[in-house]
């Protein structure tokens, strides 16, 4: 497959060849919403901790007679039903992890850039490279490529690119290592230069 490539100043800058196993897939939803789920479970800590009625500190004895008092019998003063007792269904520490097959990953992935690639979401440029850290010039390069809302994904998003756009909510940079289809879903544009391009159909083929 063919794919027009850009300057990151928004000129043409010629084609590039990608495999279509990476950009001419069909969008399995199915597939992409199990992905997405399991990614953002994988995300939850998990720590979350109550302690049951056996587990609190007190309630050794019973605290008044069976009858004869009027109130309604009690065993324990741990009981849920009283102040400070324990939790009915007390939360526990958990993993909230899910199993996602590598293979099964990789197809999503593709999936998504496929899909964006069709919505004219996906821009690929030659290189992605600012001369200094502030983010004035960050913007200035999106703007010329019309660009309000978009994630930059380089081979490695380090240095200048990483410093001008921390500080930004509707641009974001990030590498191929660290690419996840949270992201790719997240931003309305995807800009990835010809080098992570190269680098992910390694990784997802």
């Amino acid at each position: 497959m063919d794919l027009q490539l850009q300057s990151f100043d928004g000129k043409k800058a010629g084609n590039i060849t990608v495999s279509d196993a990476l950009l001419d897939r069909e969008y399995n939803e199915s597939l992409v919403h199990q992905v997405v789920t399991a990614y953002l479970a994988g995300g939850r800590a998990g720590t979350h901790a109550q302690k049951t009625r056996s587990e609190v500190s007190g309630g050794g004895r019973k605290p008044f007679s069976q009858k004869g008092s009027g109130r309604a019998r009690a065993g324990t003063i741990r009981s849920p039903l009283w102040r400070s007792g324990g939790t009915t269904f007390a939360a526990k520490n958990r993993d909230y992890s899910q199993k996602v097959n590598r293979k099964m990953y990789r197809s999503a992935m593709a999936s998504i850039l496929s899909e964006l690639l069709r919505k004219d979401a996906l821009i690929v440029v030659d290189k992605v490279e600012l001369d200094s850290p502030k983010t004035k010039d960050l913007l200035s390069k999106t703007k010329s490529l019309g660009l309000s809302n978009a994630l930059i994904v380089t081979e490695n998003a380090a240095g200048n690119l990483a410093l001008a756009s921390r500080n930004l909510y509707d641009i974001a940079a990030t590498d191929v290592a660290h690419l996840n289809p949270v992201a790719l879903l997240r931003f309305e544009k995807v800009v990835m230069s010809e080098d992570s391009v190269r680098k992910l159909e390694e990784s997802l083929a």
